[in-house]
């Protein structure tokens, strides 16, 4: 294999095992072997090993003396921390990206809440609509300017997923953050920080609120 090869192996293959925690394929508590994962996937032992690291970095997977690398396991309270931090950080991600975004990523954002409100006529797909969600708030964070906001929102937003992907399979849960998105789009068109801080907080309020009636 070529450097080159190589260097695009590395993320797809994180992609790939990021995709299988957080659909629940690999679920809570499962084991991330190297060997067994770099079979399933077919490729070499190298890259796996990598993305199993970003993994535990990400803390979608935890390293267990004497067992190695499992899939983590999120609880109550540590997700209405986690909650709680991506409440403020979601803020400011919206708040910064309200005067950074031009008419063509408004655009995607609103491709993207289309496709959501389309799926809602279709059966439920967690899988699906987790993937979607997260590429809405990964567009906004990653145009917020501030680096260390979006790294950090990298991490929470994927632990929150891993937690309870299955409020996506409540169809009042899918309208309702329908509606939320479509609030912090409207911020956002405005160009008001404050406006949109405030919808993208609220979002987050909304997710605690969903999470403590299921």
């Amino acid at each position: 294999m070529t450097e080159p090869d190589s260097e695009l192996l590395g993320p797809s293959v994180h992609r790939q095992l990021r995709q299988l925690v957080l659909s629940g394929e690999l679920a809570p508590g499962a084991p991330l072997s190297v060997l067994a994962l770099s079979a399933r996937l077919g490729v070499s032992r190298s890259p796996v090993r990598e993305a199993v690291q970003q993994l535990i970095y990400e803390g979608l997977a935890v390293n267990v003396p004497h067992a190695g690398a499992r899939v983590a396991v999120v609880d109550d309270a540590q997700i209405r921390d986690v909650l709680a931090v991506r409440s403020v950080l979601d803020g400011l991600a919206a708040a910064g990206a309200a005067t950074r975004l031009t008419e063509f990523d408004l655009g995607k954002l609103t491709a993207m809440l289309s496709e959501q409100e389309n799926n809602l006529r279709d059966n439920v797909d967690p899988a699906r609509d987790t993937d979607l969600d997260l590429e809405f708030h990964t567009f906004i964070r990653d145009r917020s300017g501030n680096r260390t906001v979006a790294e950090e929102l990298a991490r929470l937003e994927a632990q929150a997923h891993l937690y309870r992907g299955d409020l996506w399979a409540h169809p009042r849960n899918r309208r309702t953050a329908l509606r939320e998105h479509r609030r912090i789009l409207e911020a956002l068109e405005s160009g008001h920080p404050a406006d949109a801080r405030t919808a993208a907080e609220a979002h987050v309020c909304g997710l605690i609120t969903r999470m403590n009636r299921t």
